[in-house]
C-alpha cells in the first residue's frame, strides 16, 4: 500500500525548487536580465515593473509586508 504524502512532505519537497528559482532570478538580475545597459528601452522598464509587482504579491502572501 502506498501512503499519501503529507502536507509537510510536499512543502519540504517544494522548498528546494523555490530556492533554485530565486537563485536563477538573482543571477539574471545580476546580469541585468541579459539586457545591454546601453540599449534599455521602456519595454524593459515595464517588464521590471511587472516583476516588482509580482514579487510584492508573493511577499504579501507570506508576510503581508509588501510595499
Amino acid at each position: 500500500m502506498t501512503s499519501q504524502p503529507t502536507a509537510l512532505d510536499t512543502y519540504l519537497q517544494r522548498l528546494p525548487m523555490i530556492f533554485d528559482k530565486i537563485e536563477a532570478l538573482r543571477q539574471l538580475a545580476d546580469n541585468q536580465f541579459g539586457h545591454d545597459p546601453d540599449a534599455i528601452h521602456w519595454s524593459h522598464a515595464g517588464d521590471l515593473g511587472r516583476v516588482d509587482q509580482a514579487l510584492d504579491d508573493l511577499l504579501a502572501i507570506f508576510d503581508g509586508q509588501a510595499k
